[in-house]
């Protein structure tokens, strides 16, 4: 029993450890993003991303192989719908976009649904038409890339802040689906993904479940089309054919199965991340002219070798069923904080003199566990012996490593995290945002470079 539980989450180890890799090496290329402006314009730029992968997400759940191809034209004629009603005065204030955007989005999701459970079209049939009507429509309302988005959304695409209104959205978003996994909608959701026949011998009423499953991704693209309305501060409709490409790829990188009754919001959004660190990292090369080409190179390769390594995720799961996803996250995640506050803080100290300080023999108690004497520029703060310093080290490893092995133990063994460890989780990354924070900050003998100095 044990080990069906662990084997549930498997799949979540493939994106776990690409993000690590991922992450590290975005740092080490891109020292930039160790920053208040490099985090808030990560969580802007990738904003509509996490949330279209949530929208197909919902639906690869509901099984059938539904993935709505339209998603990126969708959102791209969200944001023109937008643009176009704000340059004619109808829609400008915060609550009439929304309504809007998420309106355009349920009622088109809603006709989605309709048209496969009333006129039994294949899904596919139903997104590819989708796709090319949308493309056609976004040209006609906007010819090309242009127009002002509302005035309120102006600040939003600057990112040179942590937490903005593009990150609550993102916290609501995933909440919701977290809270909804509670519900008995959801276990419907995923019976009716594994098999539609036996969940309508259970009595569940697969219609209404999959209208459900449709409503929620309306919702999560018209979230994510106000992101990118907010990111590019105008209309693009030529957006459709990128996202969707790029979405349908994180989508199968996360480990979410396209046959239905597989995949949660932790799968997408690591999905997601993953793909725009690997745009991310890619950026810090020079290609010249074949940029672009090379990216969708990578996307497509990515894609490939994520359809592989899902059908060899059961064949996997058997042999590493003992290892939990969370645990893997803890300790990956562990060392590439590490190597994100080496990378933030690598110019913060500076050398000191190296002088021999006198000590008294006789003081070998203070010299080797006591407090030493503090500087006198420190104002009287004392500072920790050497050994002192290893001792605590080597105690704060040995609290990690008990810590590490009894999640693991746990994990295991268990179908859910409990509060307290998603209350540490969340400390853990909220400090390393404060750091980050902190360091940002100019040193009080630096003096900004003049424009002529630049040069």
């Amino acid at each position: 029993m044990s080990q069906s539980r662990g084997s549930q989450n498997t799949y979540l180890l493939v994106p776990i450890l690409l993000i690590a890799v991922l992450l590290s090496t975005a740092v080490i290329r891109g020292p930039n993003l160790v920053s208040l402006s490099g985090f808030g314009s990560a969580i802007i730029v990738s904003a509509p991303l996490i949330l279209a992968t949530y929208a197909l997400m919902a639906l690869a759940v509901a099984g059938r192989g539904t993935v709505d191809l339209a998603v990126g034209p969708l959102l791209a004629f969200i944001n023109v719908s937008v643009v176009k009603l704000n340059g004619l005065g109808v829609v400008t204030s915060p609550l009439g976009v929304f309504i809007v955007a998420l309106g355009i989005g349920v009622l088109y999701q809603l006709l989605f649904a309709l048209i496969i459970i009333v006129v039994r079209v294949q899904p596919i049939i139903v997104a590819l038409s989708g796709f090319l009507a949308l493309t056609g429509i976004n040209l006609v309302i906007l010819p090309r890339p242009g127009g002002v988005a509302p005035d309120w959304m102006s600040s939003w695409g600057l990112g040179n802040t942590i937490f903005s209104p593009v990150l609550l959205m993102l916290v609501i978003a995933t909440g919701g689906w977290l809270l909804f996994t509670l519900t008995s909608f959801y276990g419907n959701l995923r019976m009716m993904g594994y098999d539609e026949r036996a969940a309508y011998t259970s009595g569940v009423r697969i219609n209404i479940v999959r209208i459900g499953a449709h409503v929620i991704a309306g919702l999560f693209v018209g979230l994510a089309a106000i992101c990118y309305t907010g990111l590019i501060a105008s209309g693009d409709p030529t957006q459709g054919t990128t996202m969707t490409l790029t979405a349908v790829t994180a989508l199968v990188l996360g480990g979410i199965s396209l046959s239905g009754g597989r995949g949660g919001v932790t799968g997408a959004l690591l999905g997601a991340l993953n793909l725009f660190l690997i745009g991310y990292v890619l950026a810090t090369f020079n290609f010249g002219a074949v940029q672009a080409f090379v990216t969708q190179l990578f996307y497509g390769l990515i894609l490939v070798l994520s359809l592989l390594l899902t059908l060899l995720v059961p064949i996997i799961g058997r042999y590493v069923y003992f290892i939990s996803p969370f645990a893997a996250f803890m300790v990956l995640g562990s060392i590439v904080a590490g190597i994100m506050l080496q990378v933030s803080t690598q110019t913060t100290y500076v050398a000191t003199s190296t002088a021999p300080v006198a000590v008294p023999a006789a003081d070998v108690l203070g010299r080797y566990l006591l407090l030493l004497p503090g500087d006198p520029t420190g104002a009287g703060l004392p500072s920790f012996s050497p050994l002192l310093q290893v001792l605590f080290v080597l105690a704060a490893v040995l609290l990690a490593i008990t810590f590490t092995i009894r999640v693991t133990v746990a994990e295991a063994l268990s179908l859910r995290l409990g509060a307290f460890l998603y209350a540490f989780v969340s400390a853990l990354i909220l400090l390393l945002f404060f750091v980050v924070a902190g360091q940002s900050q100019p040193l009080p003998g630096d003096q900004p470079a003049s424009l002529g100095e630049q040069r």
